[in-house]
This record gives structure tokens, C-alpha cells and sequence, in this order.
């Protein structure tokens, strides 16, 4: 795939989903810059890695949910590499219970990490970009945002929203030369889910009609596609990486 820019911070990168998107990302020949919160072992390992695969990546601590973290997290960048070309927000949370249990501090604390996060990124680099009128970014958001799910009503309505400010922010940043896109992951495998009962896994996956649970890598090579310039001319999308678990 073919990029433009040269960097892109990635939220929530240390483990997990986003730890594989940077690898991937790094892959292709950009400067990944390691979002952490809590863990910077994980971050440093993660940098480690990828240098040693001939990659570059740097680490940055900020809370997402924080604005003046966020803010000064992409100040920092940009003090650094001149720059900011592609951001990925994929730090969130997840607090379930039913609704009638759910408190409003449940609510709150998940539309913070997720939503709210989201927007000060999403806005911070409408800023950072237009200075270039170029940039990319892509938000992960969740196949519950689609079709909700017993639970989880504080996740479900943090990343349908997420969708619905993905598209107003294509279209302010459409003038300016800017992308926004989302991904809706369904079941990924990963360290939760490796807990699961062999009997659990198989309730979850004879309702995917491919079968399997997604990789890491399928929503990371995903990310790569909408970040690069194969996808020029998309803008405003929500793509579903799903197994075709809901179309």
C-alpha cells in the first residue's frame, strides 16, 4: 500500500488490537507513535519490536479521555516530526451490566474513554492537518454500534455515536483534503477470548458465517487500507470486519 504522509499516532496502542496496528502500520514503512495510559513496559516492548523489525516507533503517554493531555500529546508529535498525517483512535473501555443495574457513572465513565476521546482526536487533527490540507483517520468502533447488545448499552451508544461523528467529520474535513473513516470489528481473537470455553467458541462461531473469529491483523491490514492512498476517494465510511456476522 502506498502512503503520503509519514507518521501516525495510534490511541490505546500497547497491547491488544492497536498494539497489532501499529505493527502493521510500521510495517509499511511509517513512524508509528505507541499511545499508552497505564503501561509503559508494554509501550516500550512494543517500540522494541518494531525497530528490531527494521520499523520506526516512538512512545507517548497520555489519558485520551484527557483533552489537555490529547492536545499536548499531538503538540508534542508535531514538535517532533513536523507533522501529524493519520491518527487512529482505538482507546475505549467497556463496563457491562444490564441497564437496569447501570448507573449513570457506568454511562458516563464508558462515553468518556470511547466517545469522548474519539472527538478530541478527531478534532485535534482536523487542526494538525489542515496546515497540509492532507491526513487520514480512522476510528474503531465496534459491531455492537450496529446492533447493540444485551449489556452493554454505555458501549453500544459510545460507538454508535462514534459512527455518526465519523460521518460529520468527513464532511467538514472533505475541504480540507482530510479522511474519516470507521471500522466495526465483530468477534477478534484475543486474550479474553482465549479464556472462552471451547463450548462458548462454538455458540459464537456458528452465528459467523465465515466461521471463525477475526485476527488482529484482519482489522489492522483494515486500518492500513483506509489510512493509505488505495483509499483516496473514501471518506465517511464505516467498514465492517465481521465474518459477515451482521451485514
Amino acid at each position: 500500500m502506498n502512503f503520503s504522509g509519514k507518521n501516525v499516532l495510534i490511541t490505546g496502542a500497547s497491547k491488544g488490537i492497536g498494539a497489532e496496528i501499529a505493527k502493521v502500520l510500521a510495517s509499511y514503512g511509517l513512524k508509528v507513535w505507541i499511545n499508552y495510559r497505564r503501561n509503559p513496559q508494554l509501550a516500550d516492548a512494543l517500540k522494541e519490536l518494531i525497530e528490531n523489525e527494521g520499523g520506526s516507533a516512538a512512545v507517548i503517554c497520555f489519558d485520551a479521555s484527557d483533552e489537555d493531555g490529547f492536545v499536548a500529546g499531538v503538540k508534542t508529535i508535531i514538535q517532533s516530526d513536523g507533522e501529524l498525517s493519520y491518527l487512529v483512535n482505538n482507546a475505549g473501555i467497556t463496563n457491562d451490566k444490564l441497564a437496569l443495574r447501570m448507573k449513570m457513572e457506568d454511562f458516563d465513565t464508558v462515553i468518556k474513554a470511547n466517545l469522548n476521546s474519539a472527538f478530541i482526536g478527531c478534532r485535534e487533527a482536523l487542526k494538525a492537518m489542515s496546515k497540509k490540507r492532507f491526513g487520514a483517520v480512522v476510528n474503531i468502533s465496534s459491531i455492537v454500534s450496529e446492533s447493540g447488545n444485551i449489556g452493554q448499552v454505555n458501549y453500544s451508544a459510545s460507538k454508535g455515536a462514534m459512527n455518526s461523528m465519523t460521518k460529520s467529520f468527513a464532511l467538514e474535513g472533505s475541504a480540507r483534503g482530510i479522511r474519516y473513516n470507521a471500522i466495526t470489528p465483530g468477534f477478534i481473537a484475543t486474550d479474553m477470548t482465549d479464556e472462552l470455553s471451547d463450548e462458548v467458541k462454538k455458540s459464537y462461531t456458528d452465528k459467523i458465517p465465515l466461521k471463525r473469529f477475526g485476527e488482529s491483523r484482519d482489522v489492522a491490514e483494515a486500518v492500513a487500507f483506509l489510512l493509505s492512498d488505495n483509499s483516496s476517494y473514501i471518506t465517511g465510511e464505516i467498514l465492517k470486519v465481521n465474518g459477515g456476522l451482521y451485514v
